[in-house]
């Protein structure tokens, strides 16, 4: 077992040196690494072909829990095919979304409704960020969010700059609000059985506390840089109208029911018993449907090498669960805390928060998860507590660097694209001292409403 548990851990560190490096391809190294926990870890070290069985976990999709729940999930092992299955869904509706120009429409309409004016724009777009981003990926919303922007900043003769980067910061405090918002609160509610309206009351509560502060310190920081580059406001006559962004009529309508239903059917899921996996199912056969012709176009456009990428990272991660590594984890963080609780929360958060300002927090999660599931059972700590904290601990601390959370990569690209390239420093400066502010408010949250 010693042998197999290094080989694990050995595993996972090259596949998270590979990652921060970025020179290959993210889904290249995690199914590589998958790969050979696969025939390394449990075939070489342990030679348990049910290990195997159990880490690619296509048994799942023949049990009836994968599709309709009554009462806790069962804790995932291996493969979260729950998770795979709700998020090419999601990006399916998304890219329907997309192409009715549902996106682009939304911008410009709510730019009119402030006559342009810098800071109602500002505080806006960062609202805007910040609530699309509870129901659809931050990686998304950033990705179509960034580039409006910068349209709309060139029609001002404004820099872009302060607010794709308050932007940013938004979308991921806004994804830490709900279940689907961010990739590691998916994998928290699907592992441990959570559903959209247990993040919305207790992760959501703590967003919305901390954008109240962290809105107004963006406007504070920026507000300098919030006029027009040339000293003249620019003719809002110029712009475009809304309407001209929507491609066709009857494709925006049929995209915004079909939002409002997956809305709906989210928030419902723990009354209505339908896993997140149907949903996400359903969403994406309605959306094909009411494409028609255009459905293959619309399927060629998801983000394969995303969902490879996460099923690599499950089968890694499951090497270190299966051999006990996890285990140790759990035990050191218990040692450390000294069975305080209030400590324990802490390295967990701040950990978390740490780590994922260098790292993906997409891996660190799923690899917190059974470490959190260890935690509660041996120490007696509340797992939603445990579990409120490593989601905002990875989500907020991802804000921190450039390179923390694919938001922010993807932000700052569009930035760069459009003339306004975003060094280290002025990203850092911007970003952090709001990071840290949100992780103390979560902090003191936790402590007071759990503790």
């Amino acid at each position: 077992m010693f042998a197999a548990q290094i080989c694990a851990v050995v595993i996972f560190l090259i596949m998270f040196i590979l990652l921060i490096t970025e020179r290959i391809p993210r889904q290249v190294v995690t199914l590589s690494c998958g790969l050979a926990t696969l025939v390394l870890v449990f075939g070489v070290c342990l030679r348990d072909g049910s290990a195997v069985i159990e880490a690619l976990s296509f048994q799942s999709f023949l049990s009836p829990g994968f599709w309709y729940r009554v009462g806790e999930a069962e804790p995932s092992t291996g493969i979260n095919w729950e998770t795979i299955v709700f998020i090419a869904g999601m990006m399916v509706m998304v890219e329907g979304m997309a192409a009715s120009g549902f996106f682009r429409w939304l911008c410009i309409k709510l730019a009119r409704m402030v006559h342009f004016k810098p800071a109602p724009l500002f505080f806006l777009f960062m609202a805007l960020a910040a609530g699309l981003s509870m129901f659809i990926d931050s990686i998304t919303v950033i990705m179509f969010l960034a580039a409006v922007t910068a349209e709309l900043a060139r029609l001002l003769d404004m820099n872009p700059v302060p607010f794709i980067l308050s932007e940013i910061f938004c979308a991921n405090l806004g994804g830490s609000a709900t279940m689907c918002g961010d990739p590691p609160n998916i994998i928290i509610g699907t592992s441990l059985g959570y559903s959209f309206f247990d993040f919305i009351t207790n992760t959501g509560l703590i967003a919305l506390a901390a954008i109240f502060i962290t809105a107004p310190y963006f406007y504070f920081y920026f507000r300098k840089e919030l006029v027009p580059m040339g000293g003249r406001r620019a003719d809002p006559s110029t712009f475009p109208d809304p309407r001209a962004a929507i491609t066709s009529r009857r494709s925006f309508t049929l995209s915004c029911a079909i939002f409002a239903a997956a809305v709906v059917l989210l928030v419902t899921h723990a009354q209505t018993g339908l896993t997140v996996s149907t949903i996400g199912l359903a969403i994406a056969l309605v959306t094909l449907a009411a494409a028609g012709r255009e459905a293959p176009q619309l399927l060629r456009k998801i983000d394969c090498d995303t969902l490879l990428f996460f099923i690599g990272l499950f089968v890694a991660v499951s090497g270190l669960e299966h051999t006990g590594v996890l285990e140790l984890l759990a035990q050191l963080i218990e040692r450390l805390s000294g069975g305080n609780t209030y400590v324990m929360i802490s390295i967990i958060i701040w950990g978390s928060a740490l780590a994922s300002a260098f790292i993906d927090n997409i891996p660190f999660a799923a690899t917190m998860i059974p470490v959190i599931r260890t935690l509660s059972a041996a120490q007696g700590v509340d797992l939603e507590c445990l579990a409120w904290a490593l989601s905002m601990g990875t989500d907020i601390g991802g804000s921190a660097t450039p390179i923390g959370a694919s938001a922010n990569v993807v932000g700052t690209s569009i930035a760069a694209k459009n003339g306004f390239p975003v060094a280290w420093g002025r990203y850092c400066r911007a970003q952090t001292l709001p990071t840290v502010l949100v992780l103390i408010i979560s902090t003191a949250i936790i402590f007071v409403r759990y503790l």
